[in-house]
């Protein structure tokens, strides 16, 4: 299909472009690494200043009120440059989660619009994989208030979140698509203890233990896993792009390493060899930009069809991203592993992106069973 962006998103995208090569290319990513949180903080108020975190809020709640095609112009910036600030889950899947569900949700997004708040979301517990359904986290109605007891998950940019989502069991049994409630809960709140790791490629993941915590219900009781399944879609669908830019920079920057670099007197991209799977790259990447399209163009869909799409897009970009990153390593030679290459982060990038709300596997069978 022929898509091109329009005018104001390609403007949003060459800015995106234009800040990462000014603060987060290749030259200076090491050096911002040293010391990610406080070049993390600085980038997130710049963003602010810029507007781009009030993109996909709602504009009756201090939004712009974006479409998934601008989230998507968005995030090709972002993953082109591989700039580690938590925009899907503070931008794309908290806003998803909370948009009409009261004044304390409108407050957050407001908030987070203006570069205030940092919020994350969890939903994943140990013993259920990836599935959105299994819920064993508690939520118990005391005098008028919400208590929760439990735990959740790798909890994607949760280390520096003001505030957190996540679903608890009201109703049902463990497994049950109804009797799952949505709830807020602030960072500081008693009986909640967060425990943070880096990940490989910089971002943070936590988990949350819950014993007894206050929270605010959001949203309709027993009811949340339709709105918990369309604002997962969406934050897959933004890493669907963050990959799909990632994978073509990937292969933008090996391209030119094979024309400079030289061995028996040649350049080592005269090789045959080389030129072919180079090309194989770019045809994998092309292929993955079209998945990124179809389900970016359903996210307004039926649910059936909206899961399909996002499913299948999640399936062949994971692997697609896993597959250029480390084909574009294996160019390099054994200097691709290095943190001093671009390359390197490239492919750390994909093996995260890859994990995040599902793999290949766990989406093939979401596609085959949905309905």
């Amino acid at each position: 299909m022929n898509f091109d962006y329009s005018g104001e998103q390609q403007m949003l995208l060459d800015s995106v472009l234009r800040y990462g090569l000014d603060n987060w290319s290749a030259d200076k990513r090491l050096a911002c690494l040293k010391d990610l949180p406080s070049n993390v903080t600085k980038s997130w108020a710049e963003m602010a200043d810029l507007g781009w975190l009030m993109l996909s809020i709602p504009e009756e709640e201090g939004g712009l009120g974006g479409t998934p095609v601008d989230v998507m112009a968005l995030m090709e910036g972002i993953g082109r440059h591989l700039i580690p600030v938590p925009y899907v889950t503070s931008c794309v899947l908290v806003p998803a989660l909370l948009s009409g569900t009261g004044e304390t949700a409108t407050e957050i997004l407001e908030g987070i619009g203006l570069g205030n708040i940092r919020a994350a979301a969890g939903f994943l517990e140990s013993e259920g994989g990836f599935d959105l359904n299994y819920v064993g986290l508690s939520a118990e109605l005391s005098d008028n208030r919400w208590l929760l007891s439990g735990e959740k998950v790798h909890v994607e940019d949760g280390g520096d979140a003001d505030w957190y989502v996540v679903s608890a069991r009201t109703a049902g049994s463990i497994m049950d698509s109804d009797g799952i409630s949505l709830f807020l809960i602030s960072a500081n709140s008693p009986g909640l203890k967060v425990e943070n790791f880096r990940a490989v490629d910089g971002h943070t993941h936590s988990r949350l233990r819950l014993d007894n915590v206050n929270a605010t219900l959001v949203g309709e009781k027993d009811q949340a896993l339709m709105r918990i399944e369309s604002a997962v879609d969406r934050a897959i669908t933004a890493h669907v792009a963050e990959a799909v830019a990632s994978m073509e920079m990937a292969n933008a920057v090996t391209l030119d390493y094979l024309g400079t670099r030289r061995q028996f007197g040649v350049s080592i991209g005269s090789f045959q060899v080389l030129q072919h799977r180079a090309v194989d790259m770019a045809i994998a990447a092309e292929e993955a930009r079209s998945m990124m399209l179809h389900a970016t163009l359903n996210l307004n869909a039926d649910p059936v069809t909206r899961k399909r799409a996002v499913s299948a897009a999640k399936t062949r970009v994971g692997q697609t991203g896993l597959y250029v990153a480390k084909q574009a390593v294996q160019l390099h030679g054994g200097v691709g592993t290095c943190d001093e290459l671009i390359i390197s982060h490239h492919l750390k990038r994909q093996m995260m992106l890859d994990t995040a709300y599902g793999q290949a596997d766990y989406h093939r069978t979401r596609f085959a069973n949905v309905s």
